[in-house]
């Protein structure tokens, strides 16, 4: 349970860190130097459940890079979708990707998969560590 919350901890701040820095960079594109990043208390919990990621990475170790990032992706799509949707349940959903036509549910977009592919693969290294353990 220890090594379960401090991975938990490791990943929900990484997410934090990498969305803010998405958003920062993402302000280029509206031509907005002040480049604020942004983020919400909710993707601290959302981002932490990466960490459900150290078993799956222990059956995939040996599987090829392409493999794995396909799988760490859809996992991360899952749970985009499922948080999404129970946050927008109670109107508390902090992205709406309606404006996207590749959303699903407004609360996923498809042309994100390049992201979460790569997204997954970060976690995996940040998770190395324990899944070296047996």
């Amino acid at each position: 349970m220890r090594n379960f919350l401090k991975n938990f901890l490791k990943c929900g701040i990484t997410g934090w860190c990498l969305e803010v820095l998405y958003t920062s960079l993402n302000s280029l594109r509206r031509r907005d130097m002040t480049l604020k990043g942004i983020t919400s208390l909710w993707m601290f919990p959302i981002y932490g459940c990466a960490a459900i990621f150290t078993p799956l990475g222990r059956m995939l170790h040996a599987k090829p890079l392409v493999q794995r990032g396909l799988a760490y992706m859809s996992l991360l799509f899952s749970i985009e979708y499922i948080s999404g949707s129970l946050l927008s349940r109670h109107h508390f959903c902090p992205w709406n990707y309606s404006r996207s036509r590749w959303n699903i549910g407004r609360v996923i977009r498809l042309d994100f998969a390049p992201y979460w592919f790569a997204a997954g693969l970060l976690f995996e290294r940040i998770l190395s560590e324990e899944l070296q353990e047996p």
